[in-house]
């Protein structure tokens, strides 16, 4: 199942407050209060968000962290590669592919098909879109077929 780790998901939480908050320094005590995430993980997330770009941070008595870049430039790939290292559903395809069967294997080109559209999809979706509360679901084209993603309301 490909699923994004919790911290991912936290990780986008933090995002989406900070995006919120429109440019405005937020302390990771204030964002921890904000979002429910416990202080400790969200220091963490918001220090590896720096490192990878996303957001910047403040020294300071009045320090903190904002976005780097406004959430319209931020695509739900760019965070995932920032906690959890770019998307690769199979061995073959990640950049450093260490696969010994890769020179025989007749799906390896089909799972790099595969993993090159779910790349394409993510980078598709901004933070802006994450955190549209009502947007509608995104509908793409996978092989020249078209694929309508479902929204599941209970």
């Amino acid at each position: 199942m490909l699923r994004l780790s919790k911290l991912t998901d936290y990780g986008t939480v933090l995002l989406a407050h900070l995006a919120a908050n429109k440019g405005a320094v937020c302390s990771a005590a204030d964002v921890a209060t904000a979002t429910g995430v416990a202080v400790p993980t969200v220091s963490k997330l918001l220090k590896s968000l720096g490192r990878n770009g996303l957001v910047t941070s403040t020294r300071g008595t009045n320090g903190g962290y904002r976005l780097a870049r406004d959430p319209n430039d931020i695509s739900a790939a760019d965070i995932i590669d920032a906690l959890e290292g770019p998307v690769s559903i199979t061995e073959c395809s990640a950049d450093d592919s260490q696969c010994e069967h890769e020179g025989v294997c007749s799906v390896g080109g089909a799972w790099q098909r595969v993993n090159v559209a779910i790349r394409r999809a993510l980078d598709d979706v901004s933070l802006s879109d994450l955190i549209r509360s009502n947007s509608p679901a995104p509908q793409f084209r996978f092989a020249g077929l078209p694929v309508t993603v479902e929204n599941k309301r209970k």
